[in-house]
């Protein structure tokens, strides 16, 4: 009788082993789940940032940006047809 008693003290210890190892398990799962959403939320952050500086790139460098700087701050200006040279070879 003991030894019967034994054996079924020993499996109902495994069963409580076994519940406590799976709500464990799906604790850290459920929290590495959580992490990963963040870090999906991050990137689509990202990624709309990085649409909007390739968006503010672009307007920057366009010719027209380009023509006003050169001749705001670099006061360049286009010659004259007088005073260009065409060189043909």
């Amino acid at each position: 009788m003991t030894l019967r008693l034994t054996g079924l003290a020993a499996l109902f210890l495994a069963v409580i082993v076994s519940a406590l190892g799976v709500v464990y398990s799906k604790h850290h799962s459920r929290g590495l789940f959580i992490a990963l959403q963040e870090e999906l939320d991050i990137r689509d952050r990202l990624n709309v940032e990085w649409g909007q500086l390739q968006l503010e790139q672009s307007t920057w460098a366009t010719h027209g940006r380009i023509e006003e700087v050169a001749r705001g701050r670099l006061e360049m200006t286009l010659p004259d047809a007088r005073t260009t040279v065409i060189l043909l070879e």
